[in-house]
């Protein structure tokens, strides 16, 4: 069965997405701790994120770095955090927290519900400093 990422890919679900290449997507938490929470997710449906291959896994950091640096500069955060956590979907991804302190990058703080209008204007804004 598909993972829920593979299904958004697939348009199956609803995704905000802010990048797109052959190897991977970046989308927006539903669940975000922070506004702009993106989530850095491969393409191939890998669990574990040791079972990468450092190629793949290299791109990824790239693009996590590419999106963090987007955060810093559209939402103005104090610091922007990666967590790479892997136990509530079994298909590998990054989340790239914009964070003031240590309690922004606490899973218990995600929310549980967000407005979809409140979620695409956070990939709008995201999108808007990410290079084209």
């Amino acid at each position: 069965m598909a993972s829920v990422f593979t299904m958004i890919m697939n348009g199956e679900l609803p995704g905000n997405f802010v990048w797109e290449d052959d190897d991977c997507v970046a989308i927006l938490s539903i669940n975000p701790i922070q506004t702009g929470h993106t989530l850095v997710v491969p393409r191939a449906e890998i669990d574990h994120w040791l079972d990468v291959p450092p190629e793949l896994a290299a791109h990824l950091m790239v693009v996590a770095h590419t999106v963090g640096t987007a955060q810093m500069a559209a939402f103005e955060p104090s610091r922007v955090g990666l967590i790479i956590a892997g136990l509530e979907v079994p298909h590998t991804h990054l989340h790239v927290i914009p964070m003031s302190n240590m309690n922004d990058l606490n899973f218990a703080n995600a929310k549980a519900s967000v407005p979809p209008e409140e979620l695409a204007q956070a990939a709008e804004t995201l999108r808007s400093h990410l290079p084209a």
